[in-house]
């Protein structure tokens, strides 16, 4: 009886929009969080769209590393968009609503983009060990058409991973309230607000996660080990400084990036504070888009030169 009242319970959604908190505080903060994050927001797509274009112009550029690089930032560009334009919105609206249907849709591409960032990390960590300890296969082995074709698996393969575990979420019911105290619609306090517990689905949303992650991330460490004891083998100081510096600001990304991660989504209701969930969200979706072109083009000469050359095309076409 109880399994047929629970089937006919999830045939009706009583929810049709839910409410994004964000971060509930005075009127006078929340405009000056408006102002701070679109500076961050417009910062953001600036850094990463300069470095897309310095690829694509400098044709010195065109090789895997920057190919990588390129598409990385490209995603990031498309990362902050499933999030930051809502929550400026909510940010000077008093309702702060979202619909069902935006709210699983912001659900889905705002994972996929994470999916696919944790699987160009290791593809440039593979990249880097290749150059380094495969110096003289490295142009045989990494060349830019199979760059690119694993640049799409990477893209593909994110987008295929959500859409199972979505629906069986959007079949649960909600019936009230619809209350999100979150910044996005993330999938803890999704479950949280289903009128009947699914264990199974947010047993198998913290599987796939904590997969996804680690098997990723120890990826990186394996590549990134050989790449280390490739390094020390090098005699010259100066030697070894050059090698390793190609993939220092790499590590830094990748600490950021699934630092955040680990902390927030290795379990979808793993007991951290509210507070600390949105912190942590906010470092991986806006503070990283932020940062990582400051890390790339500021460290690579060949992207200062490529980004000067952007430079000069703005200026030349502004002058005509």
């Amino acid at each position: 009886f109880k399994s047929r009242e629970a089937m006919n319970m999830s045939r009706v959604n009583t929810v049709t929009e839910f409410i994004l908190l964000s971060f509930p505080c005075s009127r006078k903060i929340q405009v000056l969080l408006f102002i701070l994050f679109s500076v961050t927001y417009i910062l953001t797509l600036m850094g990463n769209g300069a470095i897309v274009c310095a690829v694509m112009l400098d044709q010195r550029l065109h090789t895997p590393m920057y190919i990588l690089l390129t598409n990385f930032s490209f995603l990031e560009i498309c990362y902050i968009n499933t999030t930051v334009p809502n929550m400026l919105g909510n940010f000077l609206s008093e309702a702060k609503t979202l619909s069902f249907t935006a709210c699983f849709l912001q659900f889905y591409f705002f994972f996929s983009m994470g999916i696919t960032e944790t699987l160009l990390l290791p593809l440039m960590a593979f990249d880097r060990y290749l150059a380094i300890c495969r110096p003289l296969h490295y142009p045989t082995i990494m060349t830019n058409h199979l760059c690119m074709n694993l640049v799409a698996i990477c893209w593909v393969t994110a987008f295929l991973c959500y859409p199972v575990p979505i629906y069986f979420i959007t079949q649960l019911p909600f019936c009230g309230p619809n209350t999100i105290d979150h910044s996005v619609c993330d999938p803890g306090p999704l479950l949280a607000l289903s009128c009947i517990p699914a264990p199974g689905i947010e047993l198998s949303c913290s599987i796939l996660s904590s997969l996804i992650i680690f098997i990723t991330f120890f990826f990186i460490i394996g590549s990134y080990t050989l790449v280390l004891r490739a390094v020390l083998r090098v005699p010259s100081a100066a030697g070894r400084r050059k090698a390793f510096s190609t993939c220092d600001y790499h590590l830094v990304v990748v600490s950021l990036f699934y630092g955040s991660v680990m902390m927030g989504y290795i379990s979808p209701n793993s007991g951290n504070p509210a507070g600390v969930q949105k912190i942590v969200t906010l470092i991986y979706s806006s503070v990283t888009p932020l940062v990582n072109p400051l890390i790339y083009s500021l460290r690579n000469k060949d992207m200062k030169a490529g980004l000067r050359k952007v430079q000069i095309s703005v200026l030349s076409r502004e002058k005509e």
